[in-house]
């Protein structure tokens, strides 16, 4: 195994995503890296594994890895940093998850028959919905086209053998010269997944519910009503690497969208958009063995919010306004239950009830310097306020922060400016940033939040400074016929960067826990990311694509950061002739040498695993039926990686089938 990854990583590079084809003119050329997910008419047939989690899908992007908590809902990190230094957003809008822990990233809630792609900018440039430092990813809605009149019909299913998951899905869609409605549903299942060499991980079941509508209406020839709603909720979610499980994650997400495309303008796109969505989390510790102490722990978010994005042209210059805000409100509880049932439950509030205001303004132009280079500048300015309005939980606060306020308010900026150059076969591009984000409601208001990772619990500080990161990057492409090669880099040099630190004079409150800890403004911090990508075309059938990646983060005094990434490396060969796909694929981490004790962290060993996938589309009767059969982790090897919690398995061997049948 080990000379076979040896093999690959001496001449694997990294997987080039979609992006433009270079053109001789004026246009700027747009540098953002899109990860197609597919149209549920044809659900991605093109993809290994169609029926894959939104979450494997992300995780193509060298910029994006995930920290695994089970086999459910994990949550996406960017540029090496979690989410709470990044955004994302669900068409543009802002969804905050009610889990101190982290157990319902927003990812979560929507399944990949939603969606038709996930657009990934890095730093600043991300920011045109919100603050960020790492960057963003925005999930886009599946959306049908007016046309002559025509109804779609398609169903999915799926089967997975190591943790016997099924799936089923269907979709309907309708569509003419006025009006168009498109709905889908997707059911997961799943038991306990099984580690490499048969080792059954307890508590990582899940159950998954998830349902999509979306309708427009052609008011004008140039003017669209939209309205649309998920509904998505997972019941009996199990957590391995966390102490609890979670008994109900629900969300219903909505949103009203008033589109007009002015004729004969400079103004080529008027959106604005107003949206609702409530989020409702209960953890669960009735099923584990061996509780101290029960606790119950629900949490709820609910936000309103609008964008209103208008797109302009003029002459060398494309141009991009958006005024956005949003409403959050956000509450988390904790309950304990003695064993003697003669003493009373203990009630805390763990989120406050934290009432956010931010109104932003953002401001792109992608000036066209000539056919071959482009400058990009954008700019932001938001104010950002933080209201405790449980008076119980503000009083709690104010043990530690005597003379804090209830409100705190903040303003906080951005700026980014690239340069793009592409001629021929040669591209380049360099850029620059400037952002601050405010802390995250755990990082402000929380209130004895555990932290299994490192074994303390954490209390949030309501007079932290704002982040301030300023980051420089770039990149190095060549486009043959035949072949490409792309390298990307980038560094992020972070003031007042935000972590929780131990105070010894403080008690936990958690059994067994090693301390408290109170977040705080370390001086700086700092985050290297690069990446390679190689892509060859030996033939219209074969194709090879890799990418090697590697991330290193610091702190001021050389304290390593947590969940940076080693040596990284993935490889795949595809063959694709008619109706017949099939891919064989490679991918591995090196040792993690360079890992974080202070933060729970320690040496990972490295990995390299085999999968295989073969696909086939079927012609019944003017319809399509798409197969696709394969083996993860061919050799069932035992392992875990620097981003999964607590060192906990990944699966071992499994062997999928999925059909998509389109009528």
């Amino acid at each position: 195994m080990k000379k076979y990854s040896l093999f690959f990583l001496l001449v694997s590079y990294s997987f080039v995503f979609s992006q433009e084809t270079p053109k001789d003119t004026l246009k700027p050329k747009e540098l953002k890296e899109i990860i197609v997910i597919g149209k549920k008419a044809q659900l991605s047939d093109k993809q290994p594994k169609s029926l894959a989690t939104i979450d494997e899908y992300l995780q193509k992007s060298a910029k994006v890895d995930m920290i695994k908590r089970g086999a459910y809902a994990w949550e996406p990190i960017i540029n090496s940093m979690p989410t709470e230094r990044t955004l994302i957003t669900i068409d543009g809008m802002r969804i905050f998850g009610a889990c101190t822990d982290k157990m319902d990233p927003i990812t979560s809630y929507v399944e990949i028959s939603n969606l038709s792609e996930a657009t990934i900018s890095s730093g600043q440039e991300g920011a045109c919905f919100g603050t960020t430092i790492g960057g963003s990813i925005d999930l886009k809605r599946n959306q049908n086209q007016f046309g002559d009149k025509n109804w779609g019909f398609n169903l999915n299913t799926g089967y997975e053998s190591n943790n016997e998951q099924k799936i089923i899905g269907a979709a309907v869609n309708y569509v003419d010269s006025l009006f168009y409605v498109d709905t889908d549903f997707m059911f997961r299942d799943a038991e306990n997944y099984v580690a490499g060499n048969n080792k059954e991980i307890a508590f990582s079941q899940f159950r998954k519910m998830n349902f999509s509508g979306t309708s427009g209406y052609k008011i004008r020839p140039n003017k669209l009503l939209e309205t649309s709603i998920i509904y998505d909720k997972a019941t009996d979610v199990g957590y391995p690497a966390l102490p609890m499980d979670v008994a109900l994650a629900e969300a219903i997400i909505t949103s009203f969208k008033f589109e007009y495309v002015p004729l004969n303008s400079a103004i080529k796109d008027w959106e604005t958009k107003v949206y609702f969505n409530t989020i409702t989390h209960k953890m669960d510790d009735t099923k584990r063995p061996n509780v101290p102490i029960h606790m119950d722990m629900p949490g709820s978010s609910q936000t309103f919010g609008y964008y209103s994005k208008v797109k302009a042209n003029w002459k060398n210059h494309q141009l991009l306004v958006n005024l956005n805000s949003f409403y959050n409100k956000s509450v988390a509880e904790m309950t304990m239950y003695p064993a003697d049932p003669n003493e009373s439950p203990m009630f805390m509030y763990t989120w406050p009830d934290v009432r956010t205001l931010y109104n932003g303004l953002f401001i792109e132009d992608n000036y066209a310097v000539n056919c071959h280079s482009s400058v990009k500048i954008s700019a932001s300015i938001g104010f950002h306020s933080n209201k405790v309005a449980s008076e119980i939980g503000l009083e709690s606060l104010r043990i530690f922060y005597p003379e804090m306020e209830a409100q705190q308010n903040r303003f906080l900026k951005s700026f980014a400016a690239n340069y793009n150059y592409n001629k021929n076969s040669f591209e380049y591009g360099i850029g620059m940033g400037y952002g601050e984000r405010a802390p995250s409601v755990s990082e402000g208001y929380g209130f004895y939040l555990f932290n299994s990772f490192d074994g303390f619990d954490n209390i949030g500080n309501p007079n932290v400074k704002n982040e301030k990161s300023l980051e420089g990057n770039g990149f190095v492409g060549l486009n043959k016929k035949r072949w490409n090669a792309k390298i990307n880099a980038s560094y992020f040099h972070i003031n007042n960067y935000i972590v929780g630190i131990p105070d010894p004079n403080l008690v936990p409150m958690t059994i067994g826990a090693n301390g408290v800890k109170v977040y705080t403004s370390l001086d700086y911090a700092t985050i290297f990311n690069t990446s390679l990508s190689f892509e060859y075309k030996f033939s219209k059938q074969i194709n090879w694509n890799s990418q090697l990646a590697y991330s290193r983060g610091k702190d001021f005094t050389d304290v390593n950061l947590p969940f940076m990434s080693p040596l990284s490396y993935f490889s795949s060969l595809t063959y694709m002739k008619n109706k017949f796909s099939s891919e064989f694929s490679i991918q591995g981490n090196g040792v993690q040498t360079n890992y974080s004790i202070p933060y729970g962290e320690d040496k990972t060993p490295d990995y390299a695993i085999i999968n295989l996938s073969f696909g086939y589309k079927f012609l019944i009767n003017n319809t399509n039926l798409y197969t696709k059969l394969g083996i993860e982790n061919l050799l069932d090897a035992y392992y875990s990686t620097y981003s999964d919690w607590n060192n906990f398995p990944r699966q071992g061997r499994n062997i999928y089938i999925n059909l998509n049948y389109n009528l």
